[in-house]
């Protein structure tokens, strides 16, 4: 990394150090709130908006929303629950055995904490260059995943805390062509960093038993491109693109335990070691339509593709003896749709609502203790308030509701990618309510 690069990303990782946020929020492990105003319309129409420069994240023509010079800082706080159910699991030994037997885990707190509240920031500057051209400057963490069952639970050898974090930051150019057609451009770098824990070795409760920590991070770089169409007055479309971002991850695997686990571990050439994986993040098409119905009422659509079949997931290979470590993601390109309503309450005051429907890129046959992942619905409200021209508060609040599913992981039918994990047979229930404030600032 190049002493530039370090410098840019300080203040950017002191703001976003807590934004690695739970999946209960978002399919796989997409961040969607970047805007308390598309949140509290579910994104309805986000793409085409033209109410502030937030929604430049998934269009960054929508930055020509700035007259003046610009600041808009929103925050999310994600609260999510996730309830756990291990109706089985068993240690790697040929015939199982050794953990305990079924056992509900919110019962000994064991997964009380293994999705944490968090706080998402997303951070947009603007500086009109003339009537026409806009340069933008944006903060964001599109991708984040946290949990951490502990490293007691019975699903211990499959995942002990899982961590993604990825903060992006923009340089944007957005130009106006004429009445009815703006266009726009960004350049991305991304620093992102990956924690892997799981239990390691073959018999659970013993000296034949540890703790695996793989942690990880690169920098990459990735780039964004969007149009807006007002073809008629009051009917909007707007499309955007954000590209893949391909990261070669470089970092350590730390084993640990007492002294006769840790010579146990060694002697199956399981020694502290360099790592390395190559990733691609997805890269996400946005459309959408506003259509203004009456001078106070506003209609939004969207519709989102995430790429997530870039993603098959983690080979992690050590430079020592010791195999790959394995993970199929099997993930598949999904669609999020949504459809919000503004409605203009007062000269001050604007009122929002919206329901989504986020499908999950994870199937029944690679879902995993790491991705124990489903369909969600969204449901969503929130208001803008004017204090003047020049400055304005934005709240929304977003419940959203998560499929039931299940994990059921069995190295005799999945062969050497869970040999050295054993068996897990769970169910998850899981929710999250999301408070969204920002303010918006005009010089």
């Amino acid at each position: 990394m190049t002493i530039p690069s370090k410098f840019l990303f300080r203040a950017s990782l002191v703001a976003a150090s807590v934004a690695a946020a739970s999946s209960a929020y978002s399919a796989g492990f997409a961040l969607n709130d970047h805007s308390a105003t598309a949140s509290g319309k579910a994104l309805g129409g986000v793409a085409a908006s033209n109410e502030d420069i937030s929604a430049s994240f998934w269009n960054p023509a929508l930055f020509v929303n700035a007259k003046e010079t610009t600041v808009y800082v929103s925050g999310a706080y994600v609260m999510p629950s996730m309830d756990v159910t291990v109706n089985s699991a068993t240690d790697v030994t040929p015939n199982g055995g050794g953990l305990p037997g079924p056992q509900d885990l919110t019962a000994d707190g064991a997964t009380q904490d293994s999705v944490d509240n968090t706080l998402v920031p997303s951070v947009y500057f603007a500086k009109p260059l003339s009537d026409k051209t806009v340069a933008g400057i944006s903060l964001n963490v599109p991708f984040g995943l946290s949990g951490d069952y502990g490293q007691d639970w019975a699903g211990r050898f499959h995942a002990t805390e899982t961590a993604i974090q990825d903060i992006a930051l923009s340089f944007s150019l957005a130009h106006r062509v004429n009445d009815w057609a703006s266009v726009g451009a960004s350049v991305q770098i991304h620093k992102a960093e990956v924690v892997l824990e799981s239990g390691v070795g073959i018999s659970a409760g013993s000296d034949r038993e540890g703790i695996g920590r793989i942690e990880a991070d690169d920098i990459g770089y990735g780039f964004a491109l969007g149009v807006m169409l007002e073809p008629q007055k009051g009917t909007r479309l707007g499309l955007g693109y954000r590209s893949e971002v391909d990261f070669d991850f470089e970092g350590d695997v730390k084993y640990t335990g007492n002294s006769a686990t840790l010579a146990f571990l060694q002697s199956r050439n399981l020694v502290n070691a360099n790592v390395s994986d190559s990733i691609t993040f997805p890269s996400v098409i946005t459309l959408g339509i506003e259509q203004d119905l009456t001078p106070k009422l506003m209609l939004g659509l969207t519709a989102i593709r995430t790429g997530w079949g870039s993603m098959d997931g983690i080979n992690i290979n050590f430079d020592s003896n010791q195999p790959n470590s394995v993970l199929t993601f099997g993930f598949e390109d999904q669609w999020m749709y949504s459809a919000g309503l503004t409605y203009a309450h007062s000269d001050k005051l604007t009122l929002r609502t919206g329901i989504a429907m986020d499908n999950s890129p994870v199937t029944d046959e690679y879902r995993s203790a790491r991705t124990p992942d489903g369909d969600r619905k969204w449901i969503s409200f929130g208001a803008t308030y004017d204090f003047n021209d020049m400055t304005s508060a934005t709240f929304a609040f977003t419940h959203v509701m998560i499929d039931d599913v299940s994990v059921d992981r069995d190295f005799t039918a999945s062969g050497e990618e869970d040999a050295g994990r054993g068996t897990l047979d769970a169910d998850y229930k899981s929710s999250a309510n999301v408070i969204s404030v920002a303010m918006n600032m005009a010089f």
